[in-house]
């Protein structure tokens, strides 16, 4: 396969993102995450979660790596790697997709947009940042060598969300956010450079991410947050509004030990892939979704103020029926929740739990996920 970068090696001490300073000169408190420095909170958590629930948060996402595939026939490249129907994926449209081992684990979730043009198929593939040379050597080896695989790593990836990310957009890209619903993208130039925008989020709320090149971010992330509406958020509040949303996270809810069925991501399958097969982990899926799974992916509310933390023990009177993943205080419920895998028998809503924490029981509840419901324009 060919490549137009230079050659990749995994990062062994933590990076700069290209708003490094920008972030500590706004009173961000960096911590290392997914082998960068980045901003966990600036002003509190909590205060950053409800102000992007009710107005807009600014999210310094460029850990996240950023590909292009390209070449003629690379949808249909694609569809040997991700279980997703990318064929059917019209130029603007954006698909959550998942990358698979041969035994059905999943490896990552990503997201694919079709930025084909009239000369060359391309699909920008944004992938989690803390997998992303891994992802980046998979795709390298079950790509055929005549498709093009680029890593954009000279551009940034900024996240805008919450009720308020509409009207802050418009005012600095006059009318690009009409143009668009959700899963939908565009690109366009912007002060001599090109910028994509997708309408999608990680947070459950209306919002947009957005590539610019590093040269040009900390210029567009100076233009939005001079908007009134406008603050940025720190890792801490976005991994609360993903939980919140019913949103996994890689690596926790997440993992090579996880099949799309287990991890209620079924939907990402879609109905002509399921009939035809032909991706990589198909053998091991496919019949899972007919037969079903041993455990499950599920929300639960719990009693009380403690949180459940990731690992903690699930039981059903003094059984152990599954595992945490991801934990913590919901701002907007004020109230714990948690997602776990649990056995697929006591997956059903209602069902009565207990969470093991520090030597005490805590009441829990299997509920529907999200926890808090979706505002995606769609």
């Amino acid at each position: 396969m060919n490549d137009n970068s230079d050659e990749d090696i995994e990062p062994q001490a933590p990076l700069m993102l290209p708003l490094s300073e920008w972030h500590r000169q706004r009173g961000g408190r960096m911590v290392e995450f997914a082998g960068y420095m980045m901003p966990v909170q600036y002003e509190g958590i909590i205060a950053e979660h409800l102000w992007t629930r009710e107005h807009a948060g600014l999210f310094d996402v460029s850990h996240m790596g950023q590909l292009i595939v390209s070449g003629d026939g690379a949808a249909q490249a694609l569809e040997a790697v991700l279980p997703g129907d990318i064929s059917a994926l019209k130029p603007g449209r954006v698909r959550y997709s998942l990358l698979l081992n041969e035994e059905g684990g999943i490896i990552d979730d990503l997201m694919v947009t079709n930025v084909s043009s009239d000369d060359e198929a391309s699909y920008y593939l944004v992938v989690n940042g803390a997998t992303k040379w891994d992802d980046i050597g998979h795709l390298r080896e079950h790509l055929p060598d005549e498709f093009t695989l680029n890593h954009l790593e000279d551009r940034a990836l900024l996240a805008l969300q919450g009720p308020a990310a509409h009207s802050a957009l418009d005012r600095v890209f006059p009318g690009v956010a009409d143009q668009l619903v959700f899963m939908r993208g565009t690109g366009f130039e912007w002060e001599g450079v090109m910028v994509g925008v997708g309408r999608s989020g990680y947070t459950g709320e209306d919002g947009f991410e957005i590539g610019v090149p590093a040269s040009h971010a900390e210029r567009l992330a100076d233009a939005l947050v001079a908007l009134p509406e406008v603050k940025p958020v720190g890792l801490g509040a976005r991994d609360s509004l993903r939980l919140e949303a019913g949103l996994p996270l890689y690596g926790h809810d997440l993992t090579e030990q996880n099949d799309p069925v287990s991890a209620d991501l079924a939907f990402a399958i879609s109905k002509r892939r399921r009939a035809e097969g032909g991706f990589l982990g198909a053998d091991a899926v496919l019949p899972l979704l007919e037969k079903g799974t041993p455990r499950k992916r599920v929300g639960l509310l719990l009693d009380g103020k403690m949180a459940a933390r990731e690992g903690a023990p699930v039981l059903s009177g003094q059984d152990n029926v599954g595992t945490v993943t991801s934990g913590g205080y919901s701002p907007s419920l004020e109230r714990p929740i948690a997602m776990a895998y649990v056995d697929s028998a006591l997956a059903e809503e209602g069902t009565a739990l207990c969470v093991e924490m520090r030597g005490r029981e805590l009441s829990a509840t299997v509920t529907p996920m999200p926890f808090v419901p979706h505002r995606y324009h769609r």
